[in-house]
């Protein structure tokens, strides 16, 4: 094994791998201002110098070989840091006692400790600018900022978002937002990224300020006079003083302030962090270890934590009497829950009711809303809001591979040489999975391909970027599976070995010629075949997908062909390679993992089968039901058709995500009796005849699993609000109200179980997902996981794949002479879904107030509108009424609507048409008219909306031009850097 010298101590190394990685594996101590290990080497700081070889180096710029020699505490490489450092401290103003950030982790007070560094040769310099506080959620400093440029880098390469940079030029450097705008009219997408890389106080949390510290609520004028005076005594006392009384009052805080980990509840990316909180208040949110984000979040995952405490809170149980509702206590309303279930049981049977369980809920609840509705009802009428998603995705896998979840994990797109997206909008959809495409695209020559009917951010970064025609998809993916059998460009040893029913699978492809494919999708042979060439010269693709394909009547079809292509291409089995469907919920993925679902006990056991329905039911011992329940779409028709009389409905704001909500809301209001559990009074609880208050997930203990299958737990951060319950302990409490006999003391009881009847958890508990610690199912019984899927065999008996014939579909709705105008709908990156939650945070409202329409230029000049008009949209199920935003995302007669409004929400105009195997609804084809009520009117989003912003894209930090500086000198011989990796 490679070996180099530190100290004259031998130490085994990786060729290859950063020198100051290795300077710190060996506990050696070593100032690193700039140096962080997600962003790599900005070398901005010069702290982290060394000898190597006789010569001076920076360690974290350095790439280790086998036979260095390296002296980290020679007297030439400490006074090169002590000059750095000293450089370091006349950009920065240090008072931390009464600084917010002195929490142990400033890495400009750390520094100086390590150092012992007891004055400064360079007084610090005030800098010509004051602070920008113009972005609702953090502020910036440039008198604390080092211009160490980790945020930069942060901005530029890891979330590429390509916002910061620093006028390296100006003689005054500073960071720059958008090339010298302010933050908050900049194209900043309030990611955090910068905030969470910050060494100091430069970039911090407006949560954080005069909320932290003991001293930081004091008035400026009293604090400015505090500072003065310890500037005062400082040149005699030395920094060790003023670093002992800063460390006392960090202590100190360390009393109240509280850091507790969970997992985010918002999209299927599975971001994990710490939260800081000080009481009820939320200081901040620190990523720093989750194995899916690292230091990365988005908007919402970072800032939109308002709701917890927002004064809306359901806190007591509501009673229906007539058209209102009056509060109750938690006995009558569960014994009215309990009377009435009874009742209908009695009377209709058990399969007059129904029960949906919630994909914003932890495994643990979803595991115990099914087994309510099979163990005490004895119903397989279960299901959850994959079926609004996903389940067409799941479905492809499941015909194809075997496993419906991702073939890899988030890391594993980064590897490949190709990622193809197909009907997502991941850069807002599922932010920090984004990032990492952007940045294996922009920094390691990572092809990309996307089709999407909208020209969003990732559809301008692709290298082809394919606008199909609505809902033919299948169409071309089809004809790259032929073109590549038709012309020798299969992956035939795979195929051979690892897949069957080729012959079957090659005779449907017969109607899918290239030039049918271009006629169907509106494309040009010449960019199909350039497709498939990409295809066929990669070693390595991956397939990302989402509702763009799935929320069509032929969702699990365009599923099965992206998995039938990707067998073609033999892109399965190996890092880089599989197929990708990108949950939209936190826990979708878990959800339907659990068994809440018609069809399936948890871990996709057949309810059908007698041996599974036997283990179950010796553990719980009840007969259970043997034949498929109702899906959530065939219960709203069963309501109609009155066979379905109560249904119990938690986490889910079901009236207006369901397609043909006023189809929907109608069924509702039909229930006999209508229980929704939730953490507001959402428009689905005015249907309700009882409504229970729940608690999010800051209140409570259990587990999420991701898009990646990546199982995670998140700890209470708080207690409930008092009078609300979490929501696996107020099914408990309805279950044994109806007679069972649960005795669930915490999740953790509730995972054993889960662990001991269903095969794809059989090895996860609590105790292996400690901390940061995950587990991806499948996880065999001594908690071996598989990150990787597929790489001894495929999940069929046999240990092969199979291809699966499909035929064209027809659209269910498009187009004609009534309705000329086709209706796009989908995700927006500040808000979550129908935006119950992200509404109440005001920095979100503030820059995304409302819903809106995009309508293309071309269209807006035909039909004489402009942003702000007020348009409204007739279908044949409904109408609403929205401002126009008229944007060259969108083309042609297609408009698009984000799905984040309860007061105009999308789904009144969408249809009761669903993709033929799953029912999911077709959402995505939905024909409209338009009419405009007013031509004027202000824009829908304001000024302020980072989509007005422009962005100033650069390699990174750019170091270089630093060194050019005149007045820069590399430390310790007072030569200039003249290039990066080379000193003089």
């Amino acid at each position: 094994m490679p070996s180099i010298l530190i100290n004259s101590a031998r130490h085994n190394v990786q060729e290859g791998e950063r020198l100051v990685e290795v300077i710190d594996r060996a506990g050696i101590p070593l100032p690193q201002v700039c140096f962080h290990p997600q962003l790599g080497d900005i070398q901005t700081c010069d702290t982290c110098l060394v000898e190597l070889d006789g010569k001076l180096v920076r360690a974290c710029g350095t790439k280790v070989s086998d036979g260095m020699s390296v002296e980290v505490f020679t007297p030439r490489a400490k006074a090169a840091r002590t000059e750095a450092f000293d450089h370091i401290l006349s950009n920065h103003l240090l008072y931390c006692t009464v600084c917010d950030n002195n929490n142990g982790n400033c890495q400009i007070h750390n520094t100086a400790k390590m150092m012992a560094v007891e004055h400064q040769a360079l007084p610090f310099r005030a800098k010509p600018y004051g602070i920008d506080d113009s972005n609702p959620f953090y502020r910036y400093d440039p008198d604390q900022c080092v211009l160490c440029g980790r945020c930069v880098e942060a901005c530029q390469n890891l979330q590429v978002n390509e916002t910061l940079s620093i006028n390296w030029e100006s003689p005054d450097p500073r960071v720059v937002w958008d090339g010298g705008v302010a933050i908050g009219e900049s194209s900043c997408v309030s990611c955090g990224h910068c905030v969470s890389v910050c060494p100091c106080n430069a970039l911090m949390e407006k949560s954080m300020l005069q909320h932290a510290g003991f001293f930081t609520r004091i008035p400026k004028k009293a604090l400015d006079s505090m500072i003065e005076a310890v500037k005062g005594v400082e040149p005699e006392t030395g920094y060790s003083p003023v670093l002992a009384l800063s460390e006392a009052e960090a202590a100190m805080r360390a009393t109240r302030i509280r850091r507790t980990k969970t997992v985010c509840t918002y999209c299927g990316v599975g971001c994990s962090f710490d939260i800081w909180t000080k009481d009820r208040h939320i200081l901040k949110v620190a990523p720093a270890k989750g194995p899916a984000n690292g230091v990365s979040t988005c908007v919402k995952g970072k800032f939109a934590w308002d709701f917890v405490n927002n004064q809306d809170r359901l806190t007591t149980p509501l009673i229906r009497e007539g058209d209102r509702f009056r509060e109750a206590g938690w006995d009558e309303a569960l014994d009215l829950i309990a009377r009435k279930f009874t009742e209908i049981k009695g009377r209709d049977g058990a399969d007059a009711l129904g029960f949906i369980a919630s994909s914003k809920c932890t495994n643990e609840e979803s595991y115990l809303m099914q087994k309510l509705a099979r163990a005490v009802i004895g119903t397989n009428n279960v299901d959850n809001c994959s079926r609004y998603c996903q389940a067409p995705a799941t479905t492809g896998l499941f015909r194809t591979v075997g496993y419906g979840g991702d073939s890899g994990s988030i890391s594993d797109i980064e590897k490949a040489d190709l990622v193809i997206i197909i009907g997502s909008n991941t850069a807002e959809s599922h932010p920090v999975l984004a990032t990492r495409v952007k940045r294996a695209h922009k920094l390691h020559g990572q092809k990309l391909i996307v089709s999407d009917l909208r020209e969003h951010e990732m559809a301008r970064r692709a290298d082809i970027y394919l606008h199909a025609r609505p809902g033919t998809d299948l169409v071309w993916l089809s004809a790259m599976s032929r073109y590549l059998l038709d012309n020798g460009l299969a992956a035939t040893d795979f195929l051979d070995r690892w897949v069957n029913n080729l012959p079957e699978y090659r005779k449907s492809l017969e109607p899918f010629t290239l030039q049918f494919a271009a006629e169907t999708c509106g494309l040009s042979i010449e960019t199909l075949e350039r497709v498939a060439r990409t295809i066929a010269d990669s070693k390595a693709v991956c397939i990302l997908w989402a509702m763009g394909v799935t929320q069509h009547t032929n969702g699990s079809d365009t599923s099965t062909a992206i998995s039938n292509l990707l067998l073609v291409s033999g892109n399965y089995m190996r890092p880089g390679t599989g197929a990708y469907p990108l949950r939209g919920h936190n826990n979708v993925q878990g959800a339907s993992d659990l068994g809440s679902m018609p069809n399936f006990l948890p871990g996709y056991q057949p309810v059908s089968d007698p041996e599974v329905r036997r283990r179950f039911e010796e553990k719980w011992k009840v007969p259970l039901p043997n034949t498929k329940g109702l899906d959530n779409h065939e219960m709203v028709d069963a309501i109609h058709d009155g066979k379905l009389k109560a249904l119990y409905l938690f986490g889910e704001e079901m009236s207006i995500v369901d397609s043909n909500a006023n189809h929907v809301g109608a069924a509702f209001e039909k229930l006999e009796f209508f229980v929704v559990q939730d953490v507001f009074f959402g428009v689905t609880c005015r249907f309700a005849d009882v409504v229970l208050p729940a608690a999010p997930s800051l209140e409570k203990e259990g587990t999420f699993t991701s898009t990646e299958r990546r199982i995670q737990r998140l700890y209470q951060v708080f207690e409930p609000l008092e009078g609300s319950r979490p929501d696996w302990q107020i099914l408990q409490l309805v279950a044994n109200r109806l007679g069972a006999a649960w005795n669930y003391r915490h999740p953790s009881a509730v995972m054993d179980e889960i662990a001991a009847l269903t095969p794809l958890f059989a090895g996860v508990n609590y105790d292996r997902l400690e901390g940061y610690r995950s587990l991806q199912w499948p996880v065999a019984a001594d908690g071996t996981d598989q990150p990787l899927l597929y790489t001894r065999g495929f999940a069929h008996p046999d240990g092969k794949a199979r291809l699966f014939p499909i035929s064209l579909t027809v659209l269910s709705e498009s187009p004609d002479q009534d309705y000329d105008l086709h209706l796009n709908n989908g995700r927006l990156l500040e808000h979550f879904h129908e935006g119950n939650l992200t509404y109440r945070s005001p920095g979100i409202a503030a820059r995304t107030p409302d819903t809106f329409i995009e309508i293309s230029p071309d269209l807006a000049s035909e039909r004489g509108i402009q942003s702000g008009s007020l348009v409204q949209l007739v279908s044949r199920r409904g109408k609403l009424r929205a401002r126009a935003l008229v944007t060259n995302r969108v083309h042609g007669k297609e408009l698009y609507m984000p799905m984040n409004s309860t007061e105009s929400p999308v789904n009144v105009l969408t249809s009761s048409f669903t993709d033929t195997v799953t029912h999911t609804p077709a959402y995505k084809e939905t024909a409209v008219h338009m009419q405009v009520i007013d031509p004027n009117g202000e824009s829908p989003l304001p000024k302020n909306n980072p989509r007005f912003g422009k962005p100033t894209p650069q390699r990174g930090v750019e170091v270089e031009r630093k060194w050019r500086r005149k007045d820069y000198k590399f430390p310790g011989n007072g030569l200039v850097q003249i290039s990066k990796g080379s000193e003089e």
